[in-house]
């Protein structure tokens, strides 16, 4: 038994020996196989960096040398162009230095003619000082005195030319100035084409019968003096054939006193007590009056948005008279006659027909305050917040302001046309013939005048002046000055053109 167990140990051990051993071998072999497994891999990865490498190096290779191409070419090319330059600049060298050579040589030119021509202007200075001491010995003149007379010569030629000059630009000017304002003119009366008659304010009254006088005097003149105080007028009996005539210096007061009169003669029923309420309620009826008229006026010419005041204002011009003109008529008329003016030359139309409407308001109380209507006018629209260009035109209509726009020129061109038109305005042959006297004292005022004459019935004013005394630049000037103290001295209506003739008249006798 102990044998057996110690064989079967030894058989074992033997096993296991021979198996380990076996184990050892095959696991030898299988590292041994990896082994050789991984150097072959190991191979081929160095023999593919190889060829990569060598194919990195020839492709890095011929980069650089296409680079080195590519530099060789640019260098070629910047020497080409740096020659090319340098050739360029050569030339332009070679030139400067010709134009250098050119200019020396003209430059040497220019300084011997230079001394030539220095030498001749002594030469012809010498000449000068001996003609002018020949000049002198034989005109009895000196160098001053000679140069004075010169002087004094070419100024009356400078003046002649001028006064040539000026007469022909002037007389263009006018020419196509006259002819633009005859076609605009035109245009707006034609436009316009308003019926209109010469209205005045009359101040006397019918009576059906010489008997009415009687009872509108009254018992020891009561009923006349009642009358009177209650209207504030004059009233004027005489023995003119049924009718009265009533006299006051406020056109409403004596229109109301006009109305009130027919009512009592209508009536017939004329004592003090019913006279005062005859004339109360005739005062109320021309306020209505005077306050419709105002709103007319302003809707007529176009010109809303007034105060109420300057409304009342202008219906008051219903009962003012200018000339025999009535001033209501003729504010409307100047309204419409500046807004088509305007319309034509593209002014201010709102303007020029607010000034035309407004630009005689002064007149509704010129008897009142002290002043010339065209300022009481402006002073009474700036009062009551009227626009400035507006009141600009009021005020200057008749130049007492500078004008300063077109439309104040429209406004007075517009005035002027409708105060002036035929049939428009009349005065008295009194005060006609003062203004014919005045005009030519006036004319004769001014130094060089020898003859004057008013013609076309005032229009005109022709001045024949000496022509040794003044000269034919004088006479454009004496024609102004004319004006403007025409303008400053008189009133009248419409413009008056002032002529100055200047005649030179040589008379010989044949022996």
């Amino acid at each position: 038994m102990g044998g057996e167990w110690i064989l079967t140990l030894i058989a074992v051990i033997l096993a296991l020996a021979v198996g380990f051993g076996s184990g050892y071998l095959l696991r030898r072999h299988l590292i041994r196989s990896q082994v050789r497994l991984q150097e072959q891999r190991a191979g081929h990865m160095v023999e593919e960096a190889e060829k990569k490498a060598s194919e990195i190096v020839l492709a890095a290779k011929d980069e650089a040398i296409k680079l080195r191409n590519t530099a060789t070419s640019e260098v070629e090319r910047l020497r080409a162009a740096l020659r090319r330059e340098e050739e360029h600049l050569q030339r332009r060298r070679e030139k400067l230095d010709q134009r250098q050579e050119r200019l020396e040589q003209r430059e040497q030119t220019l300084n011997k003619r230079q001394s030539a021509l220095d030498k001749r202007q002594n030469q012809i200075e010498e000449m000068y000082q001996e003609q002018e001491a020949v000049l002198q010995r034989i005109a009895g003149l000196s160098r001053e005195e000679a140069i004075q007379e010169l002087l004094v010569s070419v100024e009356d030629e400078a003046r002649k030319d001028m006064a040539r000059i000026i007469r022909k630009v002037e007389a263009e000017a006018k020419e196509e100035a006259d002819t633009r304002a005859r076609e605009i003119i035109t245009a707006a009366i034609q436009r316009m084409a308003s019926d209109q008659v010469a209205e005045i304010t009359v101040s006397t009254v019918p009576l059906p019968s010489d008997d009415m006088k009687g009872r509108i005097i009254g018992r020891s003149g009561r009923n006349i003096r009642a009358f009177e105080q209650a209207a504030g007028v004059d009233v004027v009996v005489d023995d003119t054939p049924e009718a009265i005539t009533i006299s006051c210096f406020n056109p409403v007061r004596r229109e109301i006193a006009r109305r009130a009169m027919e009512r009592l003669v209508v009536d017939g029923r004329i004592h003090p007590g019913r006279i005062e309420k005859i004339i109360k309620d005739t005062e109320k009826e021309v306020e209505r009056v005077i306050r419709e008229e105002g709103e007319r006026a302003a809707y007529d010419a176009g010109v809303p948005g007034l105060h109420p005041e300057i409304l009342k204002l202008l219906g008051r011009l219903k009962f003012r008279t200018s000339y025999g003109q009535n001033q209501h008529a003729h504010a409307i008329e100047t309204a419409r006659l500046a807004s088509l003016m305007a319309e034509e030359l593209g002014a201010n139309v709102d303007v020029a027909r607010a000034g035309g409407l407004l630009h005689d308001i002064g007149k509704a109380v010129d008897f009142e305050i002290e002043g010339t209507h065209a300022r009481i006018g402006a002073d009474l629209l700036r009062r009551y917040g009227v626009g400035e260009k507006v009141i600009h035109c009021v005020e200057t209509h008749h130049h007492e302001e500078e004008q300063q726009s077109v439309e104040a020129v429209l406004v007075e061109a517009a005035d002027a046309i409708s105060g002036a038109r035929p049939g428009a305005r009349r005065e008295s042959l009194e005060f006609y013939l003062k203004r014919i006297h005045a005009l030519e004292d006036i004319a004769n005022s001014f130094k060089g005048v020898a003859e004057s004459y008013a013609i076309q019935a005032g229009r005109e004013i022709r001045i024949v002046v000496r022509p040794n005394e003044i000269d034919d630049l004088a006479t454009i000037q004496l024609s102004k000055e004319i004006a403007s103290k025409v303008e400053e001295n008189l009133e009248y209506p419409g413009q008056i053109k002032v002529t100055v003739i200047r005649e030179v008249r040589a008379e010989e006798y044949a022996k």
